[in-house]
């Protein structure tokens, strides 16, 4: 029987896990790449028009469309974070960034999830938590002090633009956990909500990216990769899983793989202080939500 199995999880599960994780490891690549050619907002807006088309196919294939009136209000609230703040705050940080500085800060929201699951879920802070915390910011700060360049070249506002999409995105899964609606009718609604308000505010600022062949090919990488299609796949991964918190534990590859794919893609000097920061962080994350031992 141990022989059906991968760490636990049939293969069907271990299989879709993975193939997130590699076009996760993509996107912040794909992000620097896009802002070259679009500002924020129109790469959101972009980036969120094909996200909805892929959620509403998905949501109409699987007859989730339907959502319940109790969770209306929910689904609002959902839009104006995400895709909205998260990803125009998000952006931002990329845009003023280093992909590999502005990517590992911001895989540092399963701390901050922690630090407010305390407050809003009165959930309490182990130690080993606390630890795990601590570990992780303390490879942030060897990240963002150790990076080359002259002094002062790393923005401080685009620091803390990323702890803020951190904030916002663990913001998100919280108040996802008060909806019991299918995740793709919860995801469709909060896209119909926030594709109108992205809309105006690219109509407003920067005004709305010319459609061309370009525009195309960043849309489906930024709105099929990483808001539309890995959410899906994820959610697959997980729900024919056995130990999903094993399953979970697959998502620590994706940062070095796109640590590898900034350095092959982007035009970055990366310190030789990089990778061990980002196994620093990734340590942390690791002993805050490793599973406890079975008694």
């Amino acid at each position: 029987m141990g022989k059906n199995y991968v760490f636990g999880n049939p293969p069907s599960a271990v299989a879709l896990a993975l193939i997130c994780v590699l076009l996760w490891s993509t996107v912040a690549s794909g992000f620097k790449l896009g802002l070259e050619h679009f500002a924020v907002e129109q790469l959101l807006f972009l980036g969120t028009c094909i996200s909805w088309l892929v959620f509403l196919c998905y949501a109409i294939v699987t007859n989730q469309l339907a959502l319940a009136a109790s969770d209306r209000a929910l689904a609002v609230g959902l839009g104006l974070i995400n895709p909205t703040a998260y990803y125009l705050i998000l952006f931002a940080a990329y845009d003023r960034l280093p992909a590999h500085i502005a990517q590992p800060i911001n895989y540092t929201w399963a701390i901050t999830l922690a630090l407010l699951a305390v407050p809003i879920l009165g959930q309490r802070l182990t130690l080993r938590s606390l630890w795990g915390i601590l570990t992780s910011y303390l490879g942030v700060v060897i990240l963002v002090t150790t990076t080359p360049g002259e002094a002062g070249s790393i923005s401080t506002q685009g620091v803390a633009l990323a702890l803020l999409s951190t904030v916002l995105w663990a913001s998100y899964w919280l108040l996802n956990t008060r909806s019991t609606a299918a995740p793709a009718s919860l995801m469709f609604w909060s896209f119909s909500l926030a594709l109108p308000i992205i809309s105006v505010i690219c109509w407003y600022g920067p005004g709305l990216p010319n459609l061309n062949l370009q525009a195309l090919g960043f849309a489906f990488w930024i709105g099929a990769v990483e808001m539309g299609i890995t959410f899906l796949l994820w959610q697959r991964a997980l729900r024919v899983a056995h130990s999903s918190a094993k399953i979970a534990q697959l998502i620590f590859i994706s940062p070095f793989l796109s640590l590898l794919l900034i350095y092959l893609l982007l035009d970055e000097p990366i310190s030789l202080w990089a990778l061990p920061a980002l196994a620093v962080i990734v340590l942390g994350l690791v002993i805050s939500q490793r599973e406890q031992p079975a008694s």
